[in-house]
Order: structure tokens, then sequence, then C-alpha cells
């Protein structure tokens, strides 16, 4: 029998020494008072890796193998529902016997209480296996999660501080629905004018006279919008300033919208299902089109506040399509070292040429380089979300939460800082291995004979769904800049240190990723000081007495940041070369095993950040100066 998990060196790094699972364990167990749960971290962990092994042979065994087969039947459109084919549905069927929607949800709320990490690296497992599959598992375990922890924000869940345990939270019945394979939710986002753009929502939310809420709206492109439980974000209030674009995230607010009641006569649909889209890739996985006419609704939260609800969401879809991106890019690494290994040209097989061997050692490099940054990101995001469980509802001293209080922003600032760093990198690498995959295999890598056409067309949307590698690279550009600008001297001395550790540490690759760092900072002193500059050179049309308001208050993100927009993907891809390569030197400082790896992502990182730095110090004017003249164009235009 195969097994995603035990035939995985790297991944199983991580279970058994690359990822401190002290911190999770006990935040998870609260501190092992939760009964009926592990009494030890080593317990913890060896259930933890049972599971993995668990889901690595039902991946291996059950969905893999079934791949094409579900590629081409897909999920058909009947009577305004979805229809899952047979096999789909059994594979479901056995996902719901095997328990795995419940895998981080709480004990007593029917889950096993693993923590999220364990999800995630399950994932992987799936996205190998078949992506299809792992997205629309994603929805189960996923929203059930997000239901309990939107009702801990709000105030509607209380925990024994004592034990830890749950003994009331206000969607239960739904999240045990979902735990018992019987429901799935979904997040309902993009509409037909409103995509990345999140201001140009117009799904309404209205409240009666009893108080009772209600949405209207279109919403497309909703992944497994076929569930029953849909985080609907619509408008509540009118934008106060229509002239500001960002104005209108203000009036939006979070709704959790059951789209369908069953009953002894069958379902009755509160909520169409208009349409399921045809897509290149993930057949198996539906989209769909939303229709919502006064549909009864729960406001989650306050009135307002669902742009902070649809972050913790999409934050946690970007941790896991990180994850489905290393499932797919290590399924086409596989499928294309094991042909090359196969296939004889020149008196030898492909693997043997240097050309291509050098994409496959590329290709694992880049894998292991994102499951690097996956883990760590991941990490940190879970231990934020339940240390801050922990503030509110544990037991705690005054000098205990204070101290909590500090871990929190702490890990909150490190996932940050690396999200859209691993949705980027994770999204454009899983393009670029599959095309790869595609063309080591040459001729018949363009017939669906081999399956490599398919992980290409599933690979696709990896860089658009879940925030495009776009607005990644606008998240990763505003938050690091802004964070120069709050703190400039942290940053020079920040720089100053890489410098120095690139000249004088008596390790290597040591001073190699000194050495990366140093570029990374070369580009963002770059950035920050040409914005600097163009934000004075416009301050300087104004009176004297009005510069230093102008300069430090009044930024326009659109006219003031605009060399850095322009710039804004190379950035990113110099900031995750950077961070990946501080997360192996921290690996191969505690395990010289992982030495090799560094070394062979220093080797093309460094030369690749070179490279980008160059273009960010030396082209864009030409560009930016061509825009700015057709501005002034369309605004005489329009005064005319």
């Amino acid at each position: 029998m195969a097994n995603f998990f035990t035939d995985n060196d790297d991944l199983r790094y991580y279970v058994e020494k690359g990822i401190d699972w002290e911190p999770l364990v006990r935040v998870s167990e609260a501190d092992f008072r939760n009964p009926g749960g592990p009494k030890s971290v080593d317990e913890a962990v060896a259930f933890y890796k049972e599971t993995l092994e668990l889901v690595g042979s039902f991946a291996a065994d059950e969905i893999a193998p079934h791949s094409a087969q579900l590629d081409r039947e897909g999920v058909a459109h009947v009577d305004g529902e979805a229809v899952f084919p047979a096999r789909l549905a059994g594979i479901f069927e056995q996902i719901k016997q095997l328990g795995l929607h419940g895998l981080c949800v709480p004990r007593e709320l029917g889950g096993m209480n693993a923590p999220v990490m364990v999800y995630f690296l399950a994932s992987e497992l799936f996205g190998r296996a078949d992506v299809s599959v792992m997205a629309h598992h994603g929805f189960h375990g996923g929203m059930a999660m997000a239901m309990l922890l939107f009702s801990v924000r709000e105030g509607t869940t209380k925990v024994d501080p004592v034990k830890g345990t749950i003994e009331e939270t206000r969607f239960r019945s739904y999240i045990e629905e979902i735990v018992r394979g019987e429901a799935w939710g979904c997040m309902d986002i993009t509409e037909p004018d409103a995509g990345s753009d999140m201001a140009r929502l117009r799904a309404k939310g209205e409240q009666d006279a009893d108080g009772n809420w209600f949405v209207t709206g279109q919403k497309i492109f909703i992944t497994s919008g076929h569930g029953k439980y849909h985080f609907v974000i619509a408008r509540t209030e009118a934008s106060k300033d229509p002239n500001d674009p960002f104005a209108g995230l203000a009036g939006l607010s979070m709704f959790l919208v059951p789209t369908y009641e069953d009953g002894p006569n069958g379902r009755k649909r509160i909520v169409g299902l208009g349409r399921i889209e045809e897509k290149l890739g993930h057949h198996a996985s539906v989209t769909a089109q939303l229709d919502f006419e006064r549909a009864p609704a729960h406001l989650v939260g306050k009135r307002g506040e669902g742009f902070e609800y649809m972050l913790l969401l999409m934050n946690n879809a970007r941790l896991g399509v990180g994850f489905e991106c290393i499932g797919l890019e290590e399924s086409a690494v596989r499928l294309a070292a094991a042909y090359a290994a196969e296939r004889k040209s020149m008196g030898k097989s492909i693997d043997r040429h240097e050309m291509i061997a050098d994409y496959l050692d590329e290709m694992r490099t880049d894998v292991q380089g994102l499951r690097a940054l996956c883990v760590h990101g991941a990490f940190h995001e879970e231990l934020a979300q339940k240390k801050l469980l922990a503030v509110e509802y544990g037991a705690l001293s005054a000098t205990e939460k204070t101290q909590l209080e500090r871990e929190i922003v702490r890990h909150k600032r490190e996932a940050r800082r690396v999200t859209p760093l691993l949705k980027y990198f994770g999204a454009e690498k899983a393009v670029e291995v599959a095309r790869r995959c595609v063309q080591i295999h040459g001729g018949v890598g363009y017939t669906r004979d081999f399956g490599a056409e398919k992980l290409l067309r599933d690979a696709m949307v990896m860089p658009i769904y879940e925030g495009t590698s776009q607005i990644q690279s606008l998240m990763a550009m505003k938050d690091t800049l802004g964070a120069i600008l709050k703190n400039p001297q942290r940053f020079v001395a920040r720089g100053a240190q890489a410098r120095w550790r690139s000249l004088s540490s008596r390790d290597a690759l040591e001073r190699a990723v000194a050495r990366i760092q140093t570029l990374s900072f070369q580009a963002q002193q770059h950035l920050i000081l040409r914005t600097a500059g163009d934000k004075l050179k416009s301050t300087a049309q104004s009176p004297i007495a009005e510069w230093p308001r102008q300069f430090l208050r009044n930024w326009n993100p659109k006219r003031d940041f605009a060399y850095a927009m322009l710039h804004a993907e190379r950035l990113t891809r110099v900031l995750c070369d950077e961070a990946i390569a501080e997360r192996l030197l921290e690996q191969a400082k505690a395990h010289p095993e992982r030495r090799e790896l560094l070394e062979r992502w220093v080797e093309r990182a460094e030369p690749r950040c070179r490279a980008l730095v160059d273009e960010i110090t030396s082209t864009g004017d030409r560009l930016l100066g061509k825009l700015r003249a057709e501005d002034v164009k369309l605004e005489e235009k329009r005064i005319a």
C-alpha cells in the first residue's frame, strides 16, 4: 500500500522534529486539563502522526488512483442542486466515516481536538491526491472552526476556565452537523462587479422592525457554494464619503446564512444555486453562483465589522491554499521525476541530462522551501488565535495575562508577515512546477494519458483565488514599508546587523543568508526613500506651514505609493526568498541534516535576489511617466 505521509521525508521531518509541538499541544489541551485528551505532549504527537499516516494511506489508495476519473466526471447541476458522481460521493462518505471533518474541532463538539496544524498537514496529503477533494474537504472542519471562533470573538461562547472546555456556543448545532459530515459551509465574498475591490460590494443586509436580518444580492465564484451554511459579506451601512475608495469597507457586515432546509418532503432552497461554473481545472470542486432574496440571516459580531471578520477567514483560507499548493507541487515533482527516470534519450535517462536534472532539483527545492514557510505561518497563526482564547476565558493571573498578550502580538505579527508571502510563493510556484512537469514529459505531457496537463490546469487558479498574487504583493509591500515608517531606527539597525553577519559569521551558509537579508534591505530602503521623495515633491506644492501635516498624515495610496506598487511583486519575491532562507537557517542550526536543503536554497535565492533588486532600483520611471501623462489627459477630458 502507498502512503503519502510515510514516503515524504521532508514532511515527516516537521512532524518528528521541525515543529515545536509543546506550545500547540498545551494550548489546544488547556495544559492537559481537558478531559478525554492526551496526558502528555508525546502522547498527543503520537496520535497526530498516526492520524497523518491514516490520511496518507487513504489519499494514496482511495483518492489519487481516481483523480483522472474525478476530473472527467466533474459535478452536475440538476434541478438547482449540485450532484456528485458516485466515485466522488463515495470518497466523501469514506471521509465522513473516518471522522476527518472534525479533526481540529473540540471534543465537546464531536471532534478530535487536534491542532489546526495537523489539519493543514493533512490538507497537503489530500492536495497531493487531488486538489478538488482537498478544497471541498476544507469547507467542513474549516468552516466549523470559523463558526466557533466567530462566536468566541463576539462573546457568545461560554468556556469552563479551569477545564478549558466549551459549555455553550452560539452555532453549536451547526458545528455538530458539519462534524457528522451531514453539511458544510463556505464563504461568499465575490460579486459580479466586485472581486478584490471589496468596497464595491453591493449585496445588502437589512433588518426588519423585529430585529431580524435578511440578505439580498448575488455572489459568484463561491467554492463549495452548494453547502448549507454560508458566511456572507453584505452591506449594512452607507458609505459616508463616496470619494474615498476605502470608505465602503466600514459599511460591510458578516452574516451566517443557512441556504436550505431538509425535511420529510425533500429539500427546500432558501438561497438559489444559480449555476455551477465550467472551469479549466478543479472539475470535481463546485464553484457556484448564489442568488439571495431576503434570505434569513444571523448577524455575526456587530454591524460594520464584516471586513475584520472576513480578514480572519481569509488568513486561514490563504494558509490552506499554501498547503494545497504544496500537495499539487509534490505530485508534479514526483510525476516528473518518475517519468524522467524511465524516459531514455541519447543513451541515458533524461533525469541524467543536465538541464532536466537542474529543473528537478529546483522544483524539489521550491517545494521544500514553501513547506518551511507554510508550517511557520500556520504555527504562529494558530498560537495567536488560541492564546487569545486563553486570555479571554482562562483562569489567569494578571502577570500571566500580560505575558500571553505580549506573545499574541508577536505571533500575530509573524503570521501577518508570512501569510501573503506563502500564498504568493505557493501559487506562483504551483503554476511553474506544474508547467515544468508538462515540459519534462514532452509531447505526452500535452495529452491526458499521464496526468501532467491536469496538474497544470488545476494549478492555474492558485494565483487567482483567495486573493490574487497581485493582492498578496500589495499587502506584503504595504506592511513592509509601513513597518519602516513606524520604526525607521529598527529598520536601520536590522540592516546593519545583516551586513555585519554577511561579513563576520564563521558559517558560510549564515553569511549567505545574511547577504540575502542585506539585498532585501536594499530593496526596501530604495522603495521607502523613493516613496518619501515623491511625497516630498507633492508636499512642496503646498504652503510651507502645511508641509508637516501633508507629509506625515495625508498619504494617498494610489498617488504616493505608485513606485512601490509598480515593484510590489518584485519586492514580494525577495521577501519570500529572505523568509524561507531564515526558516531553513533556523532548522540547520537545530538539525545539521537540514544544511543540505539550506545550501540548495541560498545557491538559487541569492542571485535571484540580486537580479530583482537591480530591477527595483533601475526600472519603472518610463512606465510611471506614461501613466501620469495618461491620467492628466483623462482629467483634462473630464473637466472639459
